[in-house]
């Protein structure tokens, strides 16, 4: 029987007067893919970022299997945001071996680790390139690889085939796949329905902040009689989605000097995945 490895207990998350995600109870079993699935602002990149331990939640409490804090073990994540946020001027190895040493893991592991995955994601001939020039696919690849050479427990991914072609997406489903079946688990938030019932075997629908529905596609289609996910989803969210949160908020005056000094400079410059 599979264990429960991620609690979320009564979560919410407001920023100011926006209330980003409200009452959210979940359980993340081991050994499975976990689709959270929902449109722009619908509160899925929040939620992630709470399962992270990025945000804090208002209310509630996320923790893991053993009870701690998800901000206290965040070793047992590997998370790929929707925006890589890779060192351009460094390789893709050194992006790398930073995120692993910053774990304590010594570099001959976290090399064995990412060569292993690399060749599935065919970027091994790449690696000691500087991400500077890389495509999309590129950087996200090496994102991939640099949140899997610490070997998490859970693996969070944002969007993971947002802007990528054909066949880099094929392939990052293809890694979803190989790791729910050597046992692993992993999170996967996307807007692509079809995307979803094809990597998840449990699909929850995120809408305006609550959760809308939450099981296997069959058990979906039969909770709203309905033919296709498409036609359970429209029907699970039908009012009108607000704007994203991101949308309605000023950044402030510290955190707008913060990124022109640390993420645009020469030296040290951060690709932004637009």
């Amino acid at each position: 029987m599979n264990e429960n490895l991620l609690h979320l207990t009564d979560v919410s998350k407001s920023f100011g007067d926006v209330h980003a995600i409200e009452h959210v109870s979940l359980d993340i079993q081991n050994k499975s893919v976990v689709g959270l699935v929902g449109g722009n602002g619908a509160g899925k990149t929040t939620l992630l970022r709470m399962m992270a331990g990025i945000y804090k939640p208002t209310k509630g409490r996320v923790h893991l299997q053993g009870g701690e804090n998800v901000d206290q073990m965040r070793s047992a994540l590997g998370v790929v945001p929707e925006s890589t946020g890779l060192y351009s001027k460094l390789t893709a190895w050194e992006n790398i071996r930073f995120h692993s040493r910053i774990h304590g893991i010594e570099d001959s592991v976290a090399w064995a680790r990412t060569l292993r995955f690399a060749e599935l994601l065919d970027i091994q001939d790449s690696l000691h390139r500087y991400t500077e020039g890389f495509s999309r696919g590129m950087r996200q690849k090496t994102a991939l690889l640099r949140a899997l050479a610490h070997g998490p427990s859970i693996l969070l991914l944002d969007e993971p085939t947002a802007g990528l072609d054909v066949t880099s997406a094929r392939i990052v489903r293809k890694l979803v796949q190989k790791l729910k079946d050597e046992g692993g688990t992993v999170i996967y938030s996307t807007h692509h329905l079809a995307e979803a019932e094809q990597v998840c075997d449990r699909i929850i629908i995120v809408h305006n902040g609550t959760i809308r529905a939450d099981g296997t596609p069959e058990e979906l289609l039969k909770q709203t009689d309905t033919n296709s996910l498409e036609e359970a989803y429209v029907s699970l969210t039908s009012e009108v989605a607000r704007p994203r949160q991101e949308d309605t908020i000023t950044p402030s005056k510290f955190a707008l000097l913060w990124r022109r000094l640390f993420t645009r400079s020469h030296r040290y410059e951060v690709n932004e995945d637009e």
